[in-house]
C-alpha cells in the first residue's frame, strides 16, 4: 500500500520544520526570510525560539494573551506549502503570509501595504492539489478582519493600504517586460511567490489563510531598490506585523464570543 504522508506525519514531530504539537499557537505568521521571524518575535510577549531547520525558523509567544507563532517559509510555493502542511499537522488553524511583493499598478509606492483578496496561480505547486481552473482565494472572514484593522490604523501608517487580486509567480527572473505588462493589464495589484499555493492547501485542509505584504518596488514604473537597504520596505514590514497581530487578537475575540 502506498504511503499516506498526511496520516504518517499528523500529530508528530515534523520532518522539515522540526516542530511538534504544543510548540505553536493556532495562529501562525509566515514570512519568507528566516530573519523576519526574529523581527516578528520582538512584537510578541514572552517570545521563545522553538526550532530552526533549513529555511524554517520558528518563535512562539503571545499578543494580548493570544498564543501566536511565526515560521519562515523560504522562497516559493513548494517550500511554503511544505511549511504550511506541517504546521497544520501539529495544530495551526490560521496561517497568514507576511512579507514583500512587487507592485503592478502605477499608483502603488514602496512601503505601501497590499492585502490579498485572491491570487492568480502562475505556479506549479497548486496543480498537485486542484485543477488549474480552481480559484485561489484566502479566507473571507480573516481577510476582512485584516482589511478592517488596516483601515482603522491607516492614519498611523507611512504608506497607503491597497487590497485586491495579486499574482503568484514561480520565476523571479523569468518575469519579462511583456509578462509584467500582461499582469498589470489584467488588473493584478502586485506579484509575489507563495500565496496561491498557501490558499490552495489551506482550503483543502479546511483551515484559514490570508496575506498582507509590503511593497518592495514597482515593476511597472521601474521604481526598485536591489542594491541598497530599502528603508520603505523595512518600515512596511513592521507596519504589517502590527496590523496582523491586532487583527488576530480581534478575530480571536469574535471567535470566542461566538462560542459563548
Amino acid at each position: 500500500m502506498a504511503l499516506d504522508k498526511e496520516l504518517k506525519t499528523s500529530g508528530k514531530k515534523q520532518y522539515h520544520i522540526h516542530l511538534k504539537p504544543g510548540d505553536i499557537g493556532k495562529y501562525v505568521l509566515l514570512p519568507g526570510d528566516p530573519a523576519r521571524s526574529d523581527r516578528v518575535a520582538k512584537y510578541l510577549d514572552n517570545a521563545e525560539f522553538v526550532a530552526e531547520n533549513r529555511e524554517h525558523r520558528t518563535f512562539t509567544g503571545y499578543y494580548k494573551g493570544v498564543k501566536i507563532s511565526v515560521t519562515s517559509t523560504g522562497m516559493g510555493c513548494p517550500s511554503a506549502t511544505i511549511a504550511a502542511e506541517e504546521l497544520m499537522n501539529i495544530g495551526a488553524e490560521c496561517l497568514i503570509r507576511i512579507g514583500s511583493s512587487a507592485a503592478l499598478q502605477d499608483d502603488i509606492k514602496i512601503g505601501d501595504l497590499m492585502i490579498s483578496t485572491g491570487s492568480m496561480k502562475n505556479e506549479g505547486t497548486s496543480r498537485f492539489y486542484v485543477p488549474d481552473c480552481f480559484p485561489s482565494v484566502p479566507d473571507f472572514d480573516l481577510t476582512r478582519e485584516i482589511i478592517d484593522t488596516a483601515r482603522e490604523m491607516q492614519p498611523q501608517l507611512s504608506g497607503k493600504v491597497h487590497y485586491g487580486i495579486n499574482a503568484s509567480d514561480d520565476a523571479f527572473y523569468g518575469e519579462t517586460e511583456e509578462w509584467i505588462q500582461k499582469l498589470s493589464g489584467l488588473g493584478c495589484l502586485n506579484v509575489e511567490m507563495e500565496s496561491s499555493a498557501l490558499y490552495t492547501v489551506c482550503h483543502r485542509r479546511k483551515k484559514r489563510a490570508a496575506m498582507i505584504s509590503a511593497v518592495s518596488g514597482n515593476l511597472v514604473t521601474g521604481d526598485v531598490i536591489y542594491e541598497n537597504v530599502n528603508e520603505g520596505l523595512v518600515k512596511g514590514w513592521d507596519e504589517e506585523i502590527k496590523i496582523v497581530l491586532e487583527a488576530i487578537y480581534r478575530f480571536e475575540q469574535k471567535l470566542q464570543a461566538e462560542t459563548i
